[in-house]
């Protein structure tokens, strides 16, 4: 029986993605786990693995076409020889200088609310009024009438500098930032607010963690991090969102940790981190951190954060506002300390938390686990 591999779904922001390539050929035979291509969405190139062993039987989507998360990319088969299932590609669109077809409704609204036709993902090859309206409902925006005819608000539109300039596209990564801090500005309703410590408490502990566990170097913030970890866990408030006017509160703690690789910043993610020690955790972490550096998060690696955690002291800064992920309601600021004084701030989505809630836990952040 043939079995079908399908586009991941990288991060909730995105519904398609590209396919970069495929490593393996028709005919071949692959184990479970084996890498067969790879995928890029506007954060990062993924790997795609084979769930079971098998053969590869055929391709349904082809390198540099954008894909529908969900369909079929591949099928592999118990044999060579096995006929492979009937399925149409769910191509969205394809990069290159292939263009799209829009319809003459879909130009009057991107004209309405001041949209170019470059920013809309096309559905089969063409730019419709319902791929208007998803990009819409995307970008947390309202179109001046939807399908059903039912008004709604009007979107504002920048006005052309005055200044001399040229546009510049944006990579697929800088999209996928623009989408990032577009829900945090039109879904949440953020707050900030900062406490200071004593760096001396966590700079020992580390120490001592250090010399126990035989590693290289003190882990302060991976530690940080676990601390958090299991502060989410008895409080759950902490690993929540909003979602239909509830507070909606996630039965796994999936701690998302900023990273800076070369030009592109990343949100790793260690996914149940509560069902982790200490030590386990900081492995975890630092072998997603690699991934991370290397451009090679694995698909449950790069999406899925319930909560988070941004440091900057690598920089020197000692204060510095983080944007909430999609779907959190609290990101933790670290910066650097000064005079042996530390700053531990933290973003939160101010539906589900009061900013009494964010100090407690801050403070207890600021204690390092006791023995």
């Amino acid at each position: 029986m043939a079995t079908p591999i399908h586009v991941p779904r990288i991060n909730n922001n995105d519904d398609e993605v590209k396919i970069l390539a495929f490593d393996v050929a028709i005919g071949a035979k692959v184990m479970a786990e084996q890498i067969v291509g790879q995928v890029e969405t506007d954060k990062a190139v993924l790997d795609v693995t084979a769930p079971v062993a098998g053969y590869v039987l055929g391709f349904v989507g082809q390198p540099e076409e954008v894909v529908k998360v969900g369909s079929v990319m591949l099928w592999l088969g118990e044999t060579a020889e096995e006929t492979i299932p009937e399925t149409r590609p769910a191509v969205v669109g394809v990069t290159g200088s292939q263009t799209s077809q829009i319809t003459a409704k879909a130009k009057i609204m991107l004209a309405q609310n001041g949209l170019q036709v470059e920013q809309i993902p096309a559905i089969d090859g063409r730019i419709t009024v319902e791929a208007v309206e998803r990009y819409l409902s995307r970008q947390g925006l309202a179109g001046t009438k939807n399908s059903a005819g039912f008004a709604t608000a009007s979107i504002p539109t920048e006005t052309q500098p005055e200044v001399a300039g040229s546009p510049v596209d944006l990579t697929r990564e800088e999209k996928g930032m623009a989408a990032t801090v577009a829900w945090h500005r039109d879904f949440a309703v953020p707050g900030y607010i900062e406490i200071d410590y004593d760096l001396t408490l966590w700079a020992e502990y580390a120490k001592r963690f250090q010399e126990e566990k035989g590693l290289l170097m003190p882990p302060l913030l991976p530690l940080m991090a676990s601390r958090l970890v299991d502060i989410a866990g008895e409080v759950p408030r902490l690993n929540a969102t909003f979602i239909g006017n509830k507070r909606y509160e996630y039965d796994p703690v999936n701690l998302g940790f900023t990273i800076q690789a070369g030009e592109s910043l990343y949100l790793a993610v260690v996914r149940n981190a509560h069902q982790l020690d200490q030590l386990g955790f900081v492995n975890s972490l630092g072998d997603v951190l690699r991934r991370a550096a290397g451009h090679n998060l694995r698909e449950s690696e790069a999406s899925g954060a319930t909560i988070g955690f941004s440091s900057m002291e690598r920089w020197k800064v000692t204060r510095h506002i983080p944007i909430l992920p999609p779907h959190t309601a609290l990101m933790v600021a670290h910066a650097a300390g000064q005079g042996g004084r530390g700053v531990l701030g933290a973003s939160y989505d101010h539906r589900v938390l009061n900013g009494g809630q964010v100090v407690a836990a801050l403070k207890k952040l600021a204690q390092p686990k006791k023995d």
